[in-house]
Formats: structure tokens, sequence, C-alpha cells
């Protein structure tokens, strides 16, 4: 059985046969400026716009063809395509891959999987068998109650369907219904139209995007024309250059098909859309009446993006002039600095053939001062060398001690005991003398210098003490 087409593709259809060119419809010559198209644009979208027309279909339509066309010629790439080679190449840029997972078997699933967990945009479909008993009316609808979430699990590549009844008041006041899943799961929420046989036909899908610590979608029926982000539009020229993927950024920001619901009976349904494990989710539907205030704050946020979805273009115009004025320049300051050396260089050269030298001996002159150089620096490593020795052997310390038995030593007698010491040893700086009297456990430190002892701590006290046990320190640093 062919696949069956929802009612928006077999629309989409009839509109490429009927799309007109983007010039005509905006009254603008193919030599306008950017300016020109944007002033143009203004004026028929103010005029068709819905919200001055009512509920007037040819207004719609003339407002979708308005906005569809600008979307062309205010894109500079998206245009000279179109000037090139028609709507065609306008919209190959943006065909990219779809895949039904239910079609696919666990290997070629498993290659899909690891692909988008990359950062290849895969776009999936919604599995034929799905769309197929939902044509036959031969799923199970379950009643989704406003104002009531309901949490469920659907296994992937399934879906669970919903029906909700909105009032004539409900349906004036708006109409919201958001799903979302809070273990991240990828999920797809669809709205169907009803056929006359009872069977349900795809109109409209809405992907789940991460925002903040779930994913989510949602459709607004809130009466004024609102807006979806499709995030895979030129995903694969984004990923090419960082600067695309921000100048690209809002094409993906297009109107809604559909912007409010008939009063009766709407079905939707949550689509599993992970690789491998089911979807844990939560759906609800809300009639927008206590939300006044959030439905103005949408309107107003949204046409802000649609400003800055215009001056992004004419910026990324202006951005791209100013980068090919900075590689110019930094190309240039490279060639600059190039010949500027080069002529310096020459300069030299010339100074230097003012002389009466032969070239011979000149050459001969350079060797050998680079010889005696290089013999110089060979004579620095060396004594840097034998340098690192020395210090290395210069770390340890020698200590020399003595025990004093019959107690009859004095301050002169032991200082002539260090100095002998400090001669025998041939200590050329500095020494530690530590010092153990008779009467105290205390430590006394002195300092001598060239075999003399220069000072040593209470020198009274030493004089009037026997002197029991002394200790004389010195580094190796210290001797020859």
């Amino acid at each position: 059985m062919p696949p069956h087409r929802s009612k928006s593709e077999k629309n989409d259809g009839m509109a490429k046969q009927l799309r007109r060119d983007p010039y005509e419809v905006l009254g603008v010559s193919r030599n306008s400026t950017d300016q020109e198209i944007k002033s143009a644009y203004r004026k028929m979208a103010l005029k068709y716009h819905p919200d001055k027309n009512g509920n007037d279909p040819v207004a719609a339509d003339m407002f979708k063809e308005v906005t569809f066309s600008y979307n062309i010629l205010s894109d500079p790439d998206k245009r000279h395509q179109y000037d090139t080679a028609g709507f065609e190449a306008v919209e190959a840029e943006n065909q990219e891959l779809e895949l039904d997972l239910s079609s696919l078997g666990a290997v070629n699933t498993m290659f899909a999987a690891l692909f988008s967990k990359l950062g290849v945009p895969i776009k999936t479909t919604v599995s034929a068998t799905v769309l197929e008993e939902a044509l036959n009316g031969v799923v199970t609808i379950q009643p989704l109650l406003l104002g009531q979430p309901f949490s469920r699990k659907v296994e992937k590549q399934c879906a669970h369907f919903y029906s909700v009844e909105i009032t004539e008041e409900e349906a004036r006041d708006g109409f919201v219904c958001r799903v979302q899943s809070s273990d991240k799961s990828k999920f797809k929420l669809l709205y169907f139209d009803q056929e006359e046989n009872g069977g349900l036909s795809l109109a409209l899908q809405e992907d789940s995007a991460k925002t903040g610590k779930v994913t989510s979608a949602g459709m607004y029926f809130l009466g004024f024309p609102v807006y979806r982000l499709d995030q895979t539009v030129n995903s694969v020229a984004a990923a090419k250059d960082p600067d695309t993927a921000f100048f690209k950024k809002l094409d993906g920001f297009q109107p809604c098909e559909i912007t409010e619901l008939k009063p009766g009976t709407h079905f939707f349904a949550v689509y599993g859309d992970n690789f491998f494990k089911s979807v844990s989710y939560t759906i609800e539907a809300i009639c927008t009446a206590p939300f006044i205030e959030e439905k103005e704050n949408l309107r107003a946020v949204e046409a802000e993006i649609l400003s800055k979805r215009v001056e992004l273009s004419k910026f990324e115009t202006e951005y791209r002039e100013v980068l090919a004025q900075f590689t110019e320049m930094t190309t240039r300051y490279t060639k600059e600095m190039q010949e500027i050396d080069e002529l310096l260089k020459q300069r030299n050269e010339i100074h230097a053939s003012y002389t009466m030298i032969p070239p011979s001996k000149r050459s001969s002159s350079r060797n050998r001062s680079k010889g005696v150089s290089r013999e110089a620096k060979e004579g620095e490593v060396r004594d840097r060398k034998h340098s690192t020795r020395d210090r290395t052997k210069k770390k340890r310390w020698i200590k020399k001690s003595a025990q004093i038995t019959n107690h009859q030593f004095l301050h002169p007698s032991f200082i002539a005991l260090v100095q002998d010491l400090c001669v025998d040893h041939d200590v050329k700086k500095m020494v530690k003398i530590e010092v153990n009297h008779f009467f105290s456990t205390s430590r006394m430190t002195g300092t001598g210098r060239g075999g003399r002892i220069h000072s040593l701590p209470k020198p009274d006290l030493l004089t009037s003490l026997t002197i029991t046990k002394f200790s004389l320190n010195f580094e190796d640093d210290y001797l020859s």
C-alpha cells in the first residue's frame, strides 16, 4: 500500500505547483535593494495580516505567500540560488535525510543513533504503520480533559492517541497542547484531521526539543499567527561554518499552518521517537483564557524575533564585507612585513660591499670568529657542568665532636682546641660550633672563619664553666 499523504502534504504539493515568482509577489524588480524588498514586504504583510482580515482565507493564503517570498529574497544565499536555478535550488538546500526508524534493522538503527549522538542531523518520520492504522480508524483513543495533566509511557515508534473536546468559548479564548519528558526522550506531538469515514489523517507535527532539563513540544492555537522554530534548517551548512550557524539560526522560524481550532473534538497523539527505549511523558491540554498576559507577551516576543531575523540578514552582509576587508588587510600586513625585511637585508648587503678586503678573506675571518665563538660557548658549558658538580657536593654536613673526660677545660683551652680542629680540616669559611657545658643540657652555637673563632655565645659563662662535650659542624662547601 502506498504511504498515506496528510492534508498538509497535499496542500504543500499544490502550493509548489501554484507558487509565483517571489519578486512578483512582493512587487519588486530583480535588481531591487535589500531595503526596497524589506519595505515592500512590510506593506504587503500589513495589508494581508490575519489580524486585519478576520477569517478571510484568501488574505491568509496571501499572507503566507508574502512571508514565503520574503524568506527567500531577504536571505542573500537563497536569493542567489533562486536567481540561478529557481525554487528547486532553494528547496534542495533544505532537503535532509528522513528515516522511518520502524523499518530499520537493529544494526542500521544503531548507526543512526551513533550519528545522531555525534551531532549529525537525522530527521525521522512517523511510522507508516501508525499512519495507516490511524487512517483506517483502528487506533485506541483516550479522552484528555482540559487542565488535567496525564502521564504515560509509549514504546518507540508507537503512538498514544487522545481526543479533546473544546467549546466555542474555549476555542475563541485559545487552546494549547503541550507534552514534556523529564528523562529527555525524543518524541513527536501530532495533530490529526478527521476524515469523512472516521479515520484520522496527519495534519501537523512538532518534534521535541531540549528546553532546560526536559524535552518538550507544543501546539499553540491562539487566534493569531504563532511561529515554530525548526532547529534542523540549514544544520548541515551551519556545521561547516560557525558563522553560518549564527546567521542562519532563525531561518527555521516559520509561521504555523493552523492558528486556531473550531469548537468540537480534536485529536492529538504522542509518538515515541527514541532509537531504542520507550518514552515517558506528560501531556496536558489547556484553555488559555487565564493566560491573557502570556498571550500578549508571546505575540510581542515573536514580533521582535521576526525583526531580528531581518536585521540578522542585513548584519550578515555587513559582517562578510568587513571580514573580507580584514582578511585582505592581514594578508597585506604579512606581505608588507616580508618586503620590508627583504629590503633591509639588501641594504645591509650593500653596506657590507663597501670594502677593499677580498671576499675570500672576509669569509675566512667570519669563519674564524665563528670558531672562536663556538669554542667559547663549549668552554662555558664545561665550566657550568663543573660548577654544577661542585654545588652538588656542597650539600653534605660533616660533624666532628670530642668528649672531655677530665672536666678541666675552661674557655681558653676550649677555643684553642676548636681552632686546632679548624686548622686540621683546613676550614676556609664559616663553621658552626655547638657546646654542652657541665651544668646544663642547652646548646650554644658560635661561628668561626679561616681557622679562627670569631664569636661564641655567652663567653663569660664559658669562662666560668667546665666544658664536658663539644661538637664542630662544617659543610663540604667550606672545604678546599
